[in-house]
């Protein structure tokens, strides 16, 4: 029986699956070893592989084949657009993307003007802006702190995943509108999905109904 390999998104997801995965009788205690230099973790009873990767890794690795079964969050699926099946959704890592600014931007959105937006997700914004509301835009990449740019004048608006609000509450800004709900989904390789078809399912299936 070949391995079945997990990419798991580093942080607090990563930490969220394994706990999910301990409820339906799958363990791999050396991942919780905070100190471990170890890349590849590996369950040889169940012949199950794991490894952790940045989020946006995630998807490539299993678009390729890497691995077989990613935890990503949806934002990460919608921007990197790969070709994988989006199988579960976890229900954890609750937040939304959406438009945030000072309250004086939002009359830029009602009249669809012309506005630069600064994003770390260009995808999702363009396809929000362009698709959703027919409003042409600037957009603007960032990697940092997004709040910035409303603030110092880079932008009149911001997309970005809001999970309490209160980093915008603080630097004078709010959300103006909601692009979508996002959280963590598993997401299958298509290939492996087909090899692997009865192991794969019944993994979804017992992980359905420990959520």
């Amino acid at each position: 029986m070949r391995y079945l390999t997990f990419a798991l998104t580093k942080g607090r997801l990563a930490y969220q699956t394994l706990e999910l995965l301990e409820k339906i009788g799958i363990s791999c205690e050396e991942m919780k070893d905070k100190k471990t230099r170890k890349l590849i973790f590996v369950n040889e009873e169940l012949k199950l592989r794991f490894f952790l990767a940045k989020g946006p890794d995630v998807p490539t690795y299993v678009e390729y084949g890497a691995a077989d079964i990613g935890i990503v969050g949806k934002d990460t699926i919608m921007e990197e657009n790969r070709n994988i099946y989006e199988v579960l959704d976890l229900g954890f890592g609750k937040c939304r993307m959406c438009v945030c600014g000072p309250e004086s931007a939002r009359e830029y959105l009602l009249h669809n003007q012309l506005i630069r937006v600064a994003t770390k997700y260009p995808k999702i914004a363009k396809d929000y802006f362009y698709n959703k509301k027919n409003q042409t835009v600037e957009l603007i990449k960032l990697n940092g702190s997004i709040e910035l740019a409303p603030i110092v004048g880079l932008s009149e608006v911001i997309v970005d995943i809001v999970e309490t609000g209160s980093t915008l509450r603080e630097n004078g800004l709010g959300v103006l509108e909601e692009v979508c709900p996002l959280s963590a989904r598993m997401v299958v390789n298509p290939v492996s999905m087909k090899m692997d078809n009865e192991r794969i399912t019944s993994l979804i299936r017992q992980m359905k109904a420990a959520l």
